[in-house]
C-alpha cells in the first residue's frame, strides 16, 4: 500500500505544484486587469460602469488583456519614441517623495537582474556556508560596491545563496573570488537541485580546475 500511495504521489505532486505555480501567475495577471478596470470607474461616465463589470465577468479575459498589454509594452519599450517617453515617465516618478525610494530601487534590481547585457544570475558557484566545511550552491549576482567595497581589500564577488525548497528567500554574502568554486552547471540545472532538495543531480560537465584552486571536500 505505502510503494502506490508514494508512486501516486509521484505523479500527482509535479502536475499539482505546476498548476499551483500556474494559477498565481494567472490570477497576479487578473488581479492586475481587474484593479485597471475598478480605477477605470473612477475617471470614466457613470454609463460606463455595465460595461466594465461585464468585462470583468468574462473569464480568462484578464490574462490575455495583459499579456497583450505587456507585450505591446515591449515593443514600445525598445523604439527611440518609446525610450524617450520612458525616460520622462522615470524623470517624473524620481521626483515624487516616497515613490522615487521604492520606484529607483525596484527599478535599478530589475535592470540589473533581467538586462540580456547584465551578469547577475549568469553564474553559478560553490561556497562555504553556513560554516566552513559545509558547501552550498550560489549565484553570481556582481561585485561589491559603494560603501562595502571600501571595506574589503582584494577581489571579491557578491553572491546570493537561495534556500531549500523555495529559492525566491536566501542570504546575500560578499566572498573572496579565491573562496568560490566556479561550476559548468547553467542556472536552470543549479535551480533544479535546490528546490529538489539535491535529489535531481544535474548531468556532469567538463570541469577545468586552475591550479591551486579550492575544491569541495569529498567523502
Amino acid at each position: 500500500m505505502k510503494k502506490y500511495l508514494i508512486a501516486g504521489l509521484l505523479v500527482w505532486l509535479p502536475l499539482a505544484i505546476t498548476i499551483w505555480v500556474l494559477q498565481a501567475v494567472l490570477g497576479t495577471l487578473n488581479g492586475m486587469f481587474g484593479w485597471f478596470l475598478n480605477a477605470g470607474k473612477a475617471v470614466l461616465p457613470v454609463a460606463a460602469e455595465p460595461l466594465i463589470d461585464l468585462l470583468l465577468r468574462i473569464p480568462g479575459l484578464g490574462v490575455i488583456v495583459m499579456l497583450l498589454g505587456l507585450l505591446i509594452t515591449g515593443v514600445f519599450a525598445t523604439n527611440m519614441v518609446g525610450q524617450w517617453w520612458l525616460r520622462q515617465g522615470s524623470r517624473v516618478l524620481s521626483k515624487i517623495p516616497i515613490v522615487k525610494s521604492i520606484y529607483n530601487s525596484v527599478k535599478q534590481v530589475s535592470d540589473t537582474l533581467f538586462s540580456s547585457t547584465g551578469n547577475a544570475f549568469r553564474e553559478t558557484v560553490l561556497v562555504q556556508y553556513p560554516r566552513h566545511g559545509s558547501w552550498t550552491i550560489a549565484f553570481v549576482t556582481g561585485r561589491p560596491g559603494g560603501e562595502a567595497a571600501l571595506h574589503l581589500p582584494g577581489d571579491y564577488l557578491s553572491v546570493y545563496v537561495p534556500t531549500t525548497p523555495n529559492p525566491t528567500s536566501g542570504f546575500f554574502l560578499m566572498v573572496p573570488r579565491a573562496d568560490v568554486i566556479v561550476l559548468q552547471m547553467s542556472v536552470d540545472e543549479a535551480l533544479k537541485y535546490v528546490i529538489s532538495m539535491g535529489v535531481v543531480a544535474p548531468p556532469m560537465h567538463p570541469v577545468a580546475i586552475a591550479p591551486g584552486a579550492a575544491e569541495p571536500a569529498r567523502n
